[in-house]
């Protein structure tokens, strides 16, 4: 077995041992670098689009690794696939889907897949998009009840197979007579559920994995509401549904554990009693092996729930049996004590607006410098419109310049608060800025 360098974690693998991203129902070959006897590796298992795999006879003892595009035996022509296990692991494959040799056909491995074996391949995987759109309008129009999911081309383009989706029995007889005659292909019609359906399409779950129809699972089995209650999780329809719109198939890997584990806990209808109260239970932590009860007589609040351990619990119940009731629902004559259980809550946190930052304007007002409009109290009252102007002086040749304004006390008051940048403002006699001027002249 040749090893090669694996760029994306750095480290020697084998052939055998890598897995692309896009493959559904990959598999971990961790027998790829044992040298087996070869009559143990007669058998290929072959891969075609999403989800569908298939056990091939490897007759011509080709050399086969695991990523190489193979020619198959099909009915009829022939079809291309990728190679996604050989050798010894193959059998155990093999051993795991029940495949047996005697009851099911036998189907052998042409060659490896040609150039022109590739390029009808890529011809015909071209047509399934617009196939299914096409199919989807006939099955409309003859009113039938069933969603067609998925086509999926031979790599001969000799057979199609329409994948469909229905929830009753439905006559798609007249269906496949349209079909042969609008694509002149040899039409397979396969019924899959919602579960299948969703690991053909694959995607991220809410865990963060890729879907487990998509990576391991194939064998679906029901799941009912009963599996969440026994873990006590909360009955949200959103939260308990996957992708396929059905209950998590995740939701009986545990479940069995649970059961088993919740068997040493006591009945949730037995009540404990002390001299001076009775504990009703609330709710209970199966790892930690603790019990949570509140008061009877009172209102379930927070300050008033005891967290018990197990033990604690049951020997609380024997000693009520007897007719005995202690002082407390702790351990000896101490008071219990009482944790404060706080719960988070989660409204708001869906909010889109909930990471923005509020933008406070700074509305500080700023004191004038003195009440007196005047400006000063020495100063003479001066008539608005000539506020703010110097009266005129003579010059040296006795003529009189032109009055120079003056911002008075408003107006510099204004513009420092709005000007940002703190620039001096020089004014000319005509009242405009000698920095606005620079700027439009420029």
């Amino acid at each position: 077995m040749d090893f090669t360098l694996d760029t994306g974690n750095s480290r020697l693998t084998a052939a055998g041992c890598r897995r692309t991203s896009w493959q559904k129902l990959g598999i971990h070959d961790w027998l790829a670098d044992i040298q087996i006897d070869s009559e143990h590796c007669k058998y290929v298992e072959v891969q075609f689009k999403n989800t569908r795999k298939g056990f091939y006879l490897n007759s011509a003892g080709l050399s086969l690794e695991k990523g190489d595009i193979v020619a198959v035996e099909s009915n009829p022509g022939h079809d291309i696939g990728t190679v996604t296990a050989q050798g010894y692991i193959v059998a155990l494959q093999m051993k795991k889907y029940n495949y047996d040799i005697k009851r099911n056909e036998v189907r052998r491995v042409y060659r490896k897949a040609r150039p022109v074996d590739l390029e009808k391949w890529e011809e015909s995987k071209a047509l399934e998009h617009d196939a299914m759109l096409k199919t989807r309008e006939i099955a409309k129009e003859l009113n039938l009840d069933m969603k067609i999911s998925d086509v999926e081309y031979q790599g001969d383009g000799n057979k199609a197979i329409f994948y469909y989706i229905a929830d009753q029995r439905v006559d798609f007889r007249e269906l496949i007579k349209v079909l042969a005659a609008t694509f002149h292909v040899r039409i397979e019609m396969k019924q899959i559920g919602a579960r299948q359906e969703a690991g053909r399409i694959g995607g991220i779950g809410p865990c963060g994995r890729e879907l487990c129809c998509s990576t391991f699972l194939t064998n679906f089995t029901s799941v009912g509401t009963q599996a969440a209650r026994i873990q006590d999780l909360s009955m949200n329809a959103q939260k308990l549904a996957g992708q396929c719109a059905k209950l998590k198939c995740c939701l009986n890997y545990e479940v069995e554990n649970y059961v088993e584990a919740l068997k040493e806990f006591p009945s949730r209808e037995i009540e404990l009693k002390t001299k001076d109260l009775s504990y009703r239970f609330v709710k209970l932590d199966v790892f930690a092996r603790k019990m949570v009860y509140a008061p009877v007589s009172q209102d379930s609040r927070e300050k008033d729930m005891l967290e018990l351990p197990l033990d604690r619990v049951k020997e609380i119940i024997s000693m009520n049996e007897r007719g005995e009731f202690p002082e407390t629902p702790g351990a000896g004559d101490d008071k219990p004590k009482v944790p404060v259980i706080n719960f988070e809550s989660a409204a708001g946190e869906d909010s889109i607006t909930r990471f923005d930052k509020n933008k406070k304007r700074n509305k500080k007002q700023r004191k004038r410098p003195d009440d007196n409009p005047n400006g000063g109290k020495n100063r003479p009252a001066q008539d608005k419109k000539t506020a703010g102007i110097e009266p005129s002086r003579p010059d040296e040749t006795g003529k009189r310049e032109e009055p120079r304004m003056q911002p008075d006390d408003k107006t510099r008051n204004r513009r420092n608060f709005h000007g940002r940048n703190n620039r001096r403002r020089n004014f000319r006699p005509d009242g405009r800025s000698q920095n606005n001027t620079n700027d439009n002249a420029q």
